[in-house]
């Protein structure tokens, strides 16, 4: 199953929720990539630009930008960004298609 990887911000609001009822978010966060027939593999609490980092799997792309639509729609986050990971062994195979569609592309104004 494809991996991703979620980074995620909590809204004002979120942050007033987890300080009114202080609470481990795995739980719900698990629920809903169980409900698309995804498997939560790590969930991290962070400090920078982004307060939470889901690592998940999921049937496929879309699944994964459902789940962070459902979130969002909570208002409890402010910005949620999911992109796909790859292994570096399976990362290899893009790579070969890649180098075999080198120079196939012409740039604009070429």
């Amino acid at each position: 199953m494809p991996v991703f990887i979620t980074y995620a911000s909590y809204s004002q609001s979120g942050v007033q929720g987890m300080l009114e009822k202080p609470a481990n978010r795995t739980g719900p966060v698990k629920a809903l990539l169980e409900k698309v027939g995804g498997k939560l593999l790590a969930f991290y609490m962070t400090t920078g630009s982004n307060d939470v980092v889901v690592i998940s799997e999921a049937p496929d792309g879309t699944d994964a930008v459902a789940v962070g639509m459902a979130v969002a729609a909570s208002g409890a986050v402010d910005k949620i960004e999911t992109v796909r990971a790859w292994t570096a062994d399976d990362f290899v195979s893009i790579a070969e298609k890649a180098a075999a569609l080198t120079g196939a592309y012409t740039p604009p104004g070429s």
